[in-house]
């Protein structure tokens, strides 16, 4: 396993110094991350032997972090997933931002967290607070924010993010957490590995989409389909089964709809790998999770070099992102992401490990 050494991440970018930070529990559990991007690029747990291994993608140097996948690790906003066509109406103005995927506005456009430094205090040797301040002006959205996340190592062997927001004028805000992760170990970097981990997610219907991976609007049920994993199954089971009509060739990058009441923190998905015997429950507050498997990952340098020189290959590590649904300001049905002066946004992720 590959220890991630502090002076491979100082660093400058936008004029902001880089840095890395570590955060344990007593019981061995670590988790290592950059504040480019809020970045998580280790995380330290135990299989059913007692042996530590990483299970989290990432780079192990900051160039590594520059030139790879910008998603890898990051904690997303001002607003996660994707805008139909960068544009959405709010109090009956309409607002453009640049696009940068398809024709699309995605996890914030080109100025949205993954690529911008956060200021970082570290309070102890588990919790570290991160914030970053958006002007409206810079990125395009309506509303200038300022954004906190708190990354925690708790006793239980859960990374904890928590997360809020206020502004001073209404906008639309959603983040998420886009760890990729591999519960046998960041090294094995094939799609077999990924193919065998077994999925739960606590959801009856997700969120259909049409070309460029928007959504229809639709809330569809799982039942009958190869979103349905109600109960724990192989991922690499009906992958091949999760085509769309414009994208044959992809396979999960889908947002389901979570059963719990919203704004509660509730399961959203189990994840297990048999042969480690490591499982992770996600717990969030948000009304959405996607699950994205990796099909974006190529295993071409220096994008997909990993940590210890390990290139990662497609489908060789999955995500699963609780937030609210791509595309929401445009889907009025869908929970509202509008924050106004006066509110706070806010929001808990809890990765939880064990093993079984």
């Amino acid at each position: 396993m590959e220890i991630l050494q502090a002076h491979n991440f100082e660093g400058e970018v936008g004029g902001k110094p880089t840095r890395l930070f570590t955060l344990r529990n007593s019981r061995g559990m670590s988790v290592s991350f950059t504040n480019l991007g809020a970045k998580i690029l280790q995380i330290v747990v135990p299989d059913r032997n007692g042996k530590m291994d990483d299970v989290a993608l990432g780079y192990d140097t900051i160039q590594g972090v520059i030139d790879g996948q910008a998603s890898i690790g990051a904690f997303i906003g001002r607003f996660a997933n994707r805008i139909a066509k960068g544009r959405f109406t709010l109090d009956g103005v309409e607002y453009a931002l640049e696009p940068n995927n398809n024709g699309n506005s995605l996890h914030g456009g080109p100025m949205g967290s993954r690529y911008r430094v956060f200021d970082t205090v570290q309070r102890d040797a588990a919790t570290a607070d991160l914030t970053m301040y958006y002007e409206s002006k810079v990125d395009g959205f309506p509303g200038n924010l300022m954004s906190r996340v708190v990354y925690q190592v708790t006793e239980n062997n859960e990374l904890l993010i928590q997360y809020d927001a206020v502004t001073d004028s209404p906008t639309v805000v959603n983040m998420t957490s886009h760890v990729f992760f591999n519960l046998a170990g960041h090294s094995n970097t094939n799609a077999r590995s990924l193919a065998r981990h077994e999925l739960m997610i606590n959801a009856e219907s997700f969120t259909p989409v049409g070309r460029d991976q928007i959504p229809t609007g639709e809330i569809q049920a799982v039942a009958g389909t190869p979103m349905d994993f109600r109960r724990q199954r192989a991922i690499g089971e009906r992958v091949e089964e999760a085509a769309r009509e414009f994208e044959p060739h992809v396979g999960y990058d889908h947002n389901w709809v979570i059963d719990k009441p919203l704004g509660q923190l509730g399961l959203a998905a189990r994840l297990y790998e048999p042969e480690s015997g490591r499982m992770m429950e996600v717990l969030s507050t948000e009304p959405g999770l996607v699950f994205f498997g990796g099909n974006n990952l190529e295993g071409v340098a220096p994008r997909d070099m990993g940590k210890g020189g390990h290139l990662y290959e497609r489908r060789s590590a999955l995500c699963l992102e609780p937030a609210h649904h791509p595309d929401s300001p445009n889907h009025p049905h869908f929970p509202s992401t509008v924050l106004r002066p006066g509110e706070w946004f806010s929001g808990t992720i809890v990765y939880r490990f064990s093993v079984g």
